[in-house]
């Protein structure tokens, strides 16, 4: 289950990046389709990004009649249909080719492990301070930096904490803290969770904005 988790996660994360670069976003709002979930994704702009990933779901997403909603976008990319001619859409490998991509920059390693019968391809940290980083971030994030407004939080970190949350990895990162940092942050972090991504994407000013809060609704309702 836990990997279905980081699985469709990480294709949430896809959706974001995609918004968050200016190539993507909800179609507008009318009397109709009011809520995140029942407004399609549409392309602003098909412009390679430069990473084969993102590039790989913008392409779908454009090739795409009739358009789909956030939630089913999710499901396709991870392989969840049950219909057979919407298969292709499935991204493949997802995590391996991310893995690469980290080698590529250099935080992560490539290891082979040995098994019993088998061998296996591993990714090790090379440098643990990255992650450290990402880490004391998202918890100053929720301590010394906390606003009490997100909107006056970075939208990345918004869309962190959120897919944390949606991947079931967000208690992981939080557990280093002492017991009374760990319950301010998680109070803090479902006041976040728990808010109600429709009444909280009114007040939003961009569209990458609206993409994140529309990518919690779809998690909500799975």
């Amino acid at each position: 289950m836990h990997h279905l988790f980081i699985s469709s996660g990480l294709r949430g994360c896809i959706l974001v990046e995609l918004a968050l670069r200016g190539r993507i976003q909800l179609e507008p709002q009318s009397s109709r389709k009011r809520k995140l979930l029942d407004r399609k994704v549409s392309v602003k702009s098909s412009a390679p990004t430069g990473d084969m990933l993102l590039d790989e779901a913008l392409k779908h997403i454009k090739n795409t009649e009739p358009p789909e909603d956030v939630a089913s976008w999710i499901e396709l990319l991870t392989g969840e249909t049950w219909n057979p001619l919407k298969l292709h859409f499935q991204m493949r490998n997802v995590r391996e080719r991310l893995a690469k991509s980290l080698v590529g920059k250099g935080v992560l390693s490539t290891e082979k492990q040995n098994f019993l019968l088998f061998d296996m391809t591993t990714h090790p940290l090379t440098d643990s301070s990255e992650k450290e980083r990402l880490v004391q971030r998202l918890q100053d994030s929720l301590l010394e930096r906390w606003t009490n407004d997100w909107r006056r939080m970075s939208r990345r970190m918004l869309a962190l904490i959120l897919l944390a949350h949606a991947a079931d990895v967000l208690e992981n990162t939080l557990s280093s803290l002492s017991d009374e940092r760990y319950d301010t942050v998680c109070s803090r972090s479902r006041s976040l969770l728990e808010a109600n991504p429709d009444l909280e994407s009114a007040k939003v000013k961009t569209p990458a904005e609206e993409m994140i809060w529309a990518v919690l609704a779809a998690f909500n309702r799975s």
